[in-house]
């Protein structure tokens, strides 16, 4: 389920998105969330992490990326989509 941070109303700052895209399956093998590519460990820890920490997991997600498509449930890749 995706998570809706609100807007930080202090700083007016918006705060970081989720890169949580609703495929919540993990490939067990890699540990990965086959969707967002986050770790079981980073989405349990998401609710918790500062913004600076979610930016730098948001960027780790990134970089696998750049290796790895994302996947849908039946394993085959995600369309690309723009950002």
């Amino acid at each position: 389920m995706p998570d809706f941070a609100p807007t930080h109303v202090e700083t007016g700052e918006a705060a970081v998105t989720s890169p949580c895209v609703s495929i919540c399956t993990v490939d067990r093998g890699l540990g990965l969330c086959m969707g967002c590519l986050r770790t079981l460990q980073e989405i349990g820890q998401w609710r918790t992490m500062t913004d600076d920490d979610k930016r730098a997991c948001v960027a780790r997600c990134d970089e696998r990326a750049k290796t790895m498509p994302r996947r849908g449930r039946d394993g085959l890749p995600l369309p690309e989509t723009a950002v």
